[in-house]
């Protein structure tokens, strides 16, 4: 009989397996890379496209374009669209981010012939109404005008600022640039960036050779867009350094958020760097939390985190406090960060990191569509598998020599941005 009193024995992940993709090419160049998994005949199609043509006078045309083009096209209605895509019992959803926006489509194998031409016609024939325009603006307006009243959205919007300037990763938009925001600005950027030219196609789920031909059929014509374009590229060498405080009298709470330029993914130092972050502040047992939260009870919540974008890397932690509190909370943060410096980790609390870490990237790949996020990741980061295996070994096999290291090398508070909004 089963023993209730014992704890189950603790194991360390041993291997922890990918599906690789297989890559094929439509008759017009797009590359398709398909992770063909599961049983049910569903599928997810996502056609991703790299943000082209940066000008600051004019930083919402990408974001524009994302939100409206499903919004109408030369044949088809925004409820024409929408109606079409639910009678098959589909689901079409547009994604903006500071590198790529997607078009995604999740669908039943056996309507993909029949919804794939209204995604077609989304991709090649958008006419962004004015009247559908309109109420973008509106409803924009409206919730920034909401956000702003936020102090966590404050300090995330001024930090990024401070890191990045006027470029998609820190733009600093207001509601004048909702209102200076033209259709011909839409349709000039939609037709240089929707093009096969500057699109990749994923695809997860049941989706055989049969289905390929289906999404080639459609999907590998040429497209009417061909204005010209050049990629998004930026270089970041230096940020805002030091305190920057957005002061509200009325304020009981203050957020704050701190940090600096760091590395992106394909650096070598990036998997310990990850492990480093873990331990400060990346889950619910770290040495944040612990005292930041479960010691001196500042906060409901208190992380930190690595994120790596195409061109640049950053990392930041971020926390709300009581007013009275801001002052001392920034300290504890600060002393935990030199405790990493000038300490070294115990291998208890590093096995339970590993343990953490390693558990949380398995049950990370639970389906063909977690699978290709995956592969997403170290794709449009220019690395391949390689960059897992590695990963995996840097979490099974760093020391606490290699992360008293790294936070020497990564987390120097004296040229950090740190922003606070409320009271300090």
């Amino acid at each position: 009989m089963l023993n209730r009193t014992l704890a189950p024995e603790s194991k360390q992940v041993d291997e922890i397996n990918f599906i690789e993709p297989l890559k094929q090419t439509l008759d017009n160049g797009i590359p398709v890379f398909t992770i063909n998994a599961g049983k049910q005949e569903l599928v997810r199609i996502e056609f991703i496209f790299e943000n082209v043509n940066w000008d600051a006078s004019k930083p919402l045309q990408a974001i524009g374009v994302s939100h409206l083009i499903n919004n109408g096209t030369t044949n088809l209605t925004a409820k024409q669209i929408a109606d079409k895509v639910d009678y098959y019992g589909a689901f079409l959803q547009t994604e903006y981010g500071a590198d790529q926006t997607c078009v995604k489509l999740y669908t039943l194998n056996k309507h993909l012939a029949s919804v794939l031409p209204i995604v077609r016609s989304i991709l090649n024939e958008s006419v962004f109404p004015e009247q559908e325009l309109g109420i973008f603006i509106q409803n924009q307006k409206q919730s920034l005008q909401v956000n702003l009243q936020k102090n966590d959205f404050l300090a995330r919007k001024h930090f990024a600022h401070a890191l990045f300037g006027d470029t998609p990763y820190g733009s600093n938009i207001g509601p004048a640039d909702y209102d200076a925001l033209k259709r011909e600005e839409l349709l000039n950027y939609f037709k240089a960036a929707y093009k096969p030219q500057n699109c990749t196609i994923f695809v997860a789920g049941k989706f055989e050779q049969s289905e390929f031909d289906t999404l080639n059929s459609i999907m590998g014509k040429e497209w009417d867009n061909k204005a010209a374009s050049a990629v998004n590229k930026f270089s970041f060498t230096h940020s805002t350094k030091g305190d920057i405080l957005i002061e509200k009298p009325e304020a009981i709470q203050s957020a704050i958020r701190m940090g600096s330029l760091a590395i992106t993914r394909s650096h070598p130092d990036f998997a310990g760097f990850q492990v480093l972050n873990c331990l400060l502040g990346g889950y619910f047992g770290s040495r944040l939390m612990a005292n930041i939260r479960e010691d001196k009870g500042y906060t409901y919540g208190i992380g930190s985190a690595v994120a790596s974008l195409k061109d640049a890397g950053y990392f930041f932690i971020a926390t709300e406090v009581g007013v009275a509190v801001c002052s001392n909370a920034i300290a504890e943060i600060e002393k935990e960060i030199n405790i990493l410096k000038t300490e070294l980790v115990s291998e208890d609390e590093l096995a339970l990191v590993r343990n953490y870490m390693l558990g949380a990237m398995l049950g990370s790949l639970e389906n063909a569509f977690s699978h290709a996020d995956k592969f997403k990741n170290v794709y449009f980061s220019g690395l391949d598998y390689r960059y897992y295996e590695k990963y995996i070994a840097t979490v099974k096999s760093i020391t606490p020599a290699d992360l008293n290291e790294l936070a020497g090398k990564y987390l120097n508070t004296d040229s950090f941005t740190k922003v606070v909004v409320g009271k300090k």
